[in-house]
């Protein structure tokens, strides 16, 4: 049985590995990912893929939104994290 979602993973993969590859990650996030993989702690390395995943979402709804005309909402700094 095929993986829609690997599929999906790896076309978008071929398609902009180049461009992500010369994109930096904050000082320290390599070795901290790496030393998660090491430690098998697949809980940690979700948490962050679905924090990704739900900062693209909004980015990508607010994108959508200016180009459908509609305001985006007003985003205010907070001190907590809300999903």
């Amino acid at each position: 049985m095929t993986n829609p979602y690997a599929e999906w993973f790896e076309q978008l993969r071929a398609e902009y590995n180049e461009q992500l590859g010369a994109m930096p990650l904050p000082e320290g996030l390599p070795e901290h990912l790496r030393q998660l993989i090491q430690n098998h702690d697949e809980e940690a390395i979700q948490f962050m893929i679905k924090l990704a995943w739900q900062f693209g979402a909004q980015v990508g709804y607010a994108a959508g939104s200016r180009e459908g005309g509609e305001q985006p909402a007003v985003v205010r700094p907070s001190n907590r994290v809300q999903a």
